[in-house]
């Protein structure tokens, strides 16, 4: 899935990936659109921004439940240093399934739900 060639059209789906996860705002900010609209304009591709939410929310929701709970997910900039990371190391394309199921199930105790 090639970055579409209209800004806005690439800011919603990613806004659509953002507000989907668990632990992210119910609502975009102007700075979470801001963003979007930059990593459109770098032309990064959909695949690599959405695996990139997924491997942070997985490692989020894994953490260890001896050390303290963190704080929701307030920005879309959280993932940004994800989003280079997989960049740098591409993922699979076949993994991209794996990681939706994942988030699923860790974010509701093992049930694969949808948040909206």
């Amino acid at each position: 899935m090639n970055p579409p060639e209209d800004l806005n059209e690439y800011a919603d789906a990613v806004m659509k990936l953002y507000l989907q996860l668990p632990e992210t705002p119910l609502k975009p900010s102007a700075n979470d659109r801001q963003t979007a609209e930059s990593l459109g304009a770098r032309r990064i591709d959909l695949k690599a921004v959405e695996s990139a939410m997924l491997l942070g929310t997985i490692r989020r929701l894994s953490r260890s439940s001896d050390m303290p709970p963190l704080s929701p997910i307030r920005s879309l900039a959280y993932f940004l240093p994800v989003i280079e990371e997989v960049l740098f190391n591409p993922v699979p394309d076949d993994y991209l399934q794996y990681l939706r199921k994942k988030v699923g199930l860790l974010s509701c105790g093992g049930k694969t739900i949808q948040r909206r």
